[in-house]
């Protein structure tokens, strides 16, 4: 498929410049794949293989691996085996692993996308993610927010959608010169709550300041942690670079500040009866601009044609949101068709924009926050010299700040990599007259110095800043806990430990000189065949005590508040209907109104899974996947442990306290916080286990070093570790399927190279 023949020209273009281990042999040459962010989707013959291959015990499964190949006493680095691996089995071998770890998930989660029934669909949706909880190839472990904060900007600033990227724009921001008492923060939640859905929340909200005497101002100052990689909105998957792109153009809807989906640069719609065709109809007067503010083009609906297919010919981790909803998208996607013109997205004329859906899709509005369905000027592309077309280039489109054509709310007027991000107001932008914000300011914070960014806000360099374990106890001391310290609230992204069950790379993909793991050929083929038994896995995801990694971070108080217990939050949806579904062989009815979380529990329950993925107690009573550990469990460890230990030792393994597995562990050592982090997972797993898994700590120096070992990987074969807690997946529209896409095989799952697989 086109994904995987793109795997095999990157690996001949850098003749495998990083260091990649040998699997063990399985009576085929050995190999992996994937990052953390978004991909394509192919999943028909890994559905089918799934029912075929989905056993994991020794008896079910001949394939299992085993040690051979590699003899105990060869003690070499593992980075000195950099060839040991065939590419050309890639592909293959990542469909055996896949297949053996994730095939009963695909399987469950393929019948939810059969049926019509929406509260069917999500039934099936939440025992398929029981399944993969089940499976022990993560560990669910925060979500943003939940931690104390000072701010100087109001809530109701932005959305709180728990999808798309609206979040992250911030020309509505309302923000004052002062801290923000606590008293006035919580009645300004208070009047949102109130207000919420009548469109007047900001106004009253601005006289509620006024009247307090605080002043308003037009500037914004935001951490930022990570520059963009690219500045092409549509060949990104990372958000890191969307978070800042997103301010540089308009969509077609926007969600406003009370969560209401407000017209953009559509300025209406109408749907088909039969829900099939949605149709635009655009602002006219609306222009594109360069960053100097000079008029390049007029806006059109063409452009929205454009930008799809750009995005589809980038390949940039998103197109999979596409494909299955749009007509003719998987096929053009996957290289079938390389006429576009059948892909459902025509410009009718100049301000009328159609799209064709493959069948009735309810949540399709939700999808169009996301970057996937911005637009792109095709005259500024072309000028500089973009093509488009299957394997086509980007030209300078995208390289910097000055070769992109905006058309929302800021321009970049002053770039510095590794300093500051200046965007100033766009004077041709459309809506001008009601933007709050006219200079937003990104500002560089490394991390290295965790009081760097408390500081900074004290300095009113930044606007607002999260408190930390270290800040936490100065603002105690200074006043200004007392005063101003807030709680922030939680949101749907979903940040996980990352199980490599297939692991290849044992150095950095892009600097092989860096992060290098200490571990012999003979530990790391050991770690591999371990990694690929359910019990060990599930073993390894129960014995981390959360909530103390997490006060490493959030302090002792808020230890617990963002802690997450499932992939998809458990509120995230509920049955519209009553619905009755099988549970391994059991029928069972569910009500109308139940939460997702709710059902996910009923498979683990079912499974004998002793994970508590939702709490019925939890927030009140109302029930929650959130604010408690669920996962902690050493009595459940050390059975699953116990189990394993008996079935990897027909494998050729033997686990013991003085032949332990070892699992690498990248941590940024430049932050406190982080470093923290890894040690008290170091100490509870090793503690919880008995000592017969050991945890190696490997140092990354720079935080980019960090996000090379598990972010910014593009393919699973070049994940740099065997357990990473470095990224997580956010929602990008209003269905679970946003979650679990991102487990699919053959390159359609985002997060599936985090698993070592694709």
């Amino acid at each position: 498929m086109k994904k995987y023949n793109r795997v095999i020209a990157l690996l001949a273009a850098t003749s495998m410049s990083a260091s990649l281990l040998a699997g063990c042999t399985q009576g085929q040459a050995p190999a992996t794949d994937t990052p953390a962010a978004q991909t394509s989707e192919s999943t028909d013959t890994a559905a089918t293989e799934a029912t075929e291959a989905p056993a994991e015990t020794a008896e079910a499964d001949s394939d299992l691996p085993t040690l051979v190949g590699v003899e105990e006493d060869t003690r070499l680095a593992c980075d000195a085996y950099s060839e040991l691996w065939n590419v050309d089995g890639y592909q293959e071998e990542s469909t055996t692993v896949y297949n053996r770890i994730l095939g009963e998930f695909n399987e469950e989660y393929q019948k939810s996308l059969e049926t019509d029934n929406i509260s069917e669909r999500y039934a099936l949706m939440a025992l398929a993610e029981g399944k993969l909880l089940g499976s022990g190839v993560f560990i669910p472990l925060s979500t943003r927010g939940g931690n104390y904060a000072v701010r100087r900007h109001i809530p109701g600033s932005v959305t709180t959608t728990l999808w798309g990227n609206d979040e992250y724009r911030m020309h509505n921001v309302i923000a004052v010169t002062d801290f923000i008492a606590k008293e006035d923060y919580v009645a300004l939640k208070e009047k949102l709550e109130e207000l919420k859905g009548t469109g007047t929340y900001q106004e009253e909200a601005k006289k509620y300041l006024e009247e307090k005497g605080y002043t308003l101002t037009d500037t914004f100052n935001y951490p930022n942690t990570s520059d963009a990689k690219t500045w092409d909105v549509l060949a990104t998957s990372r958000s890191a670079d969307s978070e800042k792109l997103v301010n540089l153009y308009d969509g077609l809807m926007e969600y406003d500040a009370e969560n209401v989906q407000q017209p953009a640069l559509a300025e209406s719609y109408e749907v088909s009866d039969d829900g099939l065709t949605y149709t635009f109809h655009i602002r006219e007067g609306v222009k594109w601009v360069d960053s100097q503010g000079r008029e390049v083009a007029d806006l059109t609906a063409d452009d929205f044609v454009a930008g799809m297919q750009h995005m589809m010919d980038a390949m940039g981790g998103l197109e999979y949101l596409v494909q299955g909803v749009i007509a003719g998208a998987n096929e053009y996607i996957n290289g079938e068709s390389t006429d576009f013109s059948t892909v459902g997205v025509k410009a009718v004329d100049d301000y009328t924009l159609e799209y064709t859906l493959t069948q009735d899709t309810p949540y399709f509005l939700t999808m169009l926050s996301y970057g996937v369905f911005a637009p792109l000027s095709r005259s500024y592309y072309e000028g500089q010299g973009g093509q488009f077309g299957q394997g086509t280039g980007s030209g300078n489109y995208g390289t910097d700040p000055d070769h992109i054509a905006y058309c929302g709310p800021f321009l970049v007027t002053s770039y510095t990599e590794g300093n500051s991000i200046v965007m100033k107001a766009n004077p041709s932008y459309w809506n001008k007259d009601n933007q709050n914000i006219k200079t937003l300011n990104w500002v560089f914070e490394d991390g290295t110095d965790v009081t760097k960014a408390y500081n900074d806000c004290l300095a009113g360099t930044l606007t607002s800043v999260g408190l930390n374990t270290s800040t936490l106890e100065t603002a105690k001391a200074d006043g200004n806990f007392d005063k101003y310290a807030i709680v922030t609230d939680t949101e749907a992204t979903t940040f996980c430990g990352f199980i490599n069950t297939n692991r290849k790379g044992f150095a950095n993909f892009n600097d092989a000189t860096v992060t290098k793991s200490e571990k012999t050929v003979w530990d790391a083929q050991r770690t591999f065949v371990a990694m690929q038994n359910k019990d060990f896995r599930l073993a390894l995801v129960t014995s981390l005590d959360r909530a103390s990694y997490n006060a490493q971070s959030q302090g002792e108080d808020l230890k617990l508040n963002n802690l997450r217990n499932s992939y998809t939050p458990g509120t995230f949806v509920t049955l519209p209907e009553e619905v009755t579904v099988d549970i391994n062989g059991t029928a069972t009815t569910f009500a109308a109104g139940t939460n997702y979380g709710e059902i996910v529990q009923a498979q683990l329950d079912a499974d004998g899974v002793e994970v508590k993925a939702w709490d019925a107690a939890a927030n009140d009573g109302v029930g929650s996947s959130d604010g408690y550990d669920g996962w902690y469990n050493t009595t459940y460890a050390k059975a699953e442990l116990a189990k394993a230990v008996e079935q990897l030792a027909t494998q050729g393994v033997e686990i013991s306290k003085e032949n332990p597995i070892q699992i690498d562990l990248p941590y940024f050592s430049g932050s406190e916080v982080y470093t923290n982090r890894a040690n008290a997972l170091k100490q509870s797993v090793e503690s919880s286990l008995d000592g017969q898994v050991v945890i190696n700590l490997v140092k990354c120096e720079s935080q980019d070093d960090w996000l090379y070992a598990g972010y910014y990987p593009e393919y699973g074969y070049e994940m740099n570790a065997d357990m990473m807690d470095v990224s997580g997946w956010g929602p990008d529209y209003g269905d679970p399927q946003t979650y679990l896409d991102t487990m699919l095989p053959d390159y359609a799952g985002y997060m599936v190279k985090s698993l070592g697989v694709f």
